[in-house]
């Protein structure tokens, strides 16, 4: 059994913590990005029901998928708003209690989506989406903050990564009841869109039972009692005293310092690269290609000879991959390290893509390349689980410290949600423009991100904030240093040439 999970064993209550933590956290965040898809033509049935017994007026088809759009794209406006607050709750509230707080809106658009179909309003599902998203928007960085303050430093890289495991857990769960053999058929939709009020309730009854995070009740409330109390409930009899003092040195080097805003981050030049850092990851988690890949799923499996009826289950093997590939990230990103496994899912996302190219153009032309472009399909998702999809979500709580990180998640979650929102708006066009040759721009943005971690990202294996802070320093003065040496040289050889 590997180390790191050994570890993780002796620690009950912080399997508990994940667990509790994850289903109404992230877990949220990836249900509602998969749930609407399954009932889309009860909706569009129930939105043309409604404006013929309403107004009398029978819609055409592109005004009932323009309402259709603007019900699963409110949820990135929800998802906008939610991140914006999450920096003044969580600083305000703490963790625990802004997670508490934030299933209201899960439970609230939950009985909306429950009552949808019985009171014939399609702007119920608008409205519940909407608190949906503000849910997501939250828990999206306060799940991550949560789980990674409440664990030991040894775990932090594997405990990181489970808010990435529960939205994969999401995923497959939404495709799961989504099949007409549980909740997607016409009479049983809205029980599906309404799960999240459930795994709300859940996290309602069982996280009041947790202790607060140690690290906020000691830096930012200053409370040393409180906070040894709540780690000797986490670790049990776990030596904690070096996690400690730790804390200790960092709340010594921010002394006097408050939690800082979005633009007192963007404004402080000491903090550029890590700030950079988030930037490149998380707009790349959106234009990286999985939507575009996931797009072309279908076409894939039709090629390849899967039948009309049998598609939706491969598409759930699909999800199924991504779920393994994300658990398989969550055993060894201890042992192997984030910058590793972002730079190796980068590069080899990138190589999918091309030879994706190749074989979806070859499609036609020869008879068993489809398989090729299926197995290609599941080498992407692995790559993406493993890598950017696995470890992207919680690095701006590995990278900042404890007065930065609201303002980074904030920047984060905002890149994110924009990101969602933009490409559901370009990516039609791209489609219709470009067909699956789009995969080349995306390939640009996996290089790019690729490269970058490589040549200006340190590793932050077992290494505390303050530690990665000086690592990001040593990393980019050996640069600034390598381009004066190289500037300097080049001065010399003009000088001897004139």
């Amino acid at each position: 059994m590997p180390q790191h999970l050994t570890l993780l064993l002796e620690c009950p209550v912080v399997i508990a913590l994940i667990l509790i933590s994850g289903i109404g956290g992230t877990f949220q965040y990836g249900f509602c990005v998969c749930s609407m898809t399954s009932p889309s033509d009860f909706i569009k049935e129930l939105v043309n029901k409604t404006c013929v017994q309403r107004y009398n007026v029978f819609l055409e088809q592109w005004q009932v998928s323009l309402i259709w759009s603007f019900a699963v794209s409110i949820f990135c406006i929800g998802g906008l708003f939610g991140s914006l607050v999450a920096s003044q709750l969580v600083s305000k509230c703490g963790r625990k209690q802004c997670l508490l707080f934030n299933n209201i809106f899960a439970v609230t658009g939950g009985v909306l989506m429950f009552l949808s179909q019985r009171a014939m309003s399609f702007e119920m599902i608008m409205v519940a989406r909407l608190l949906y998203g503000i849910n997501a928007g939250v828990s999206f960085s306060v799940h991550t903050l949560y789980v990674t303050e409440c664990s030991p430093k040894k775990l932090r890289g594997m405990v990181s990564v489970t808010s990435s495991t529960f939205i994969s857990i999401g995923k497959f769960s939404a495709q799961l009841l989504g099949i007409s053999e549980i909740f997607g058929t016409e009479d049983m939709w809205p029980w599906l869109l309404g799960f999240n009020c459930f795994t709300a309730l859940i996290q309602l009854l069982t996280l009041p039972l947790l202790p607060e995070s140690p690290k906020h009740l000691l830096l930012d409330k200053g409370d040393r009692q409180a906070c040894e109390k709540a780690l000797r409930r986490l670790w049990g009899h776990m030596d904690y005293s070096m996690e400690v003092e730790e804390m200790l040195q960092e709340k010594a080097a921010l002394q006097n310092t408050r939690s800082h805003t979005v633009m007192e981050l963007i404004s402080n030049k000491s903090l550029r690269w890590q700030l950079i850092t988030v930037i490149v990851t998380f707009t790349t988690l959106q234009f990286c290609g999985i939507s575009a890949v996931l797009f072309y799923l279908f076409e894939v499996f039709r090629a390849a000879g899967i039948r009309e009826h049998q598609l939706c289950y491969v598409a759930m093997g699909t999800g199924l991959c991504d779920l393994l590939t994300a658990l398989a990230c969550f055993m060894i990103v201890g042992r192997i390290g984030k910058k590793a496994l972002l730079f190796k899912g980068y590069m080899g996302m990138s190589t999918t893509l091309v030879l994706l190219i190749i074989t979806l153009y070859l499609k036609d032309k020869v008879s068993w390349m489809p398989y090729c472009s299926m197995v290609l399909v599941f080498m992407y998702i692995i790559c993406f689980s493993s890598g950017p999809g696995g470890t992207t979500v919680s690095l701006p709580g590995e990278i900042f410290t404890q007065s930065y990180k609201s303002a980074a998640f904030t920047i984060a979650c905002m890149l994110n949600w924009i990101g969602m929102f933009l490409l559901g708006i370009i990516f039609p066009i791209l489609v219709d423009s470009l067909g699956y040759f789009c995969f080349i721009i995306f390939r640009f943005f996996c290089t790019t991100a690729g490269l970058f971690v490589r040549l200006y990202v340190p590793e932050m294996k077992n290494l505390t904030v303050l530690q990665i802070a000086e690592e990001f320093q040593k990393l980019h003065c050996r640069s600034a240093q390598k381009l004066n040496k190289q500037q300097q040289s080049r001065i010399k050889i003009c000088q001897t040439k004139f």
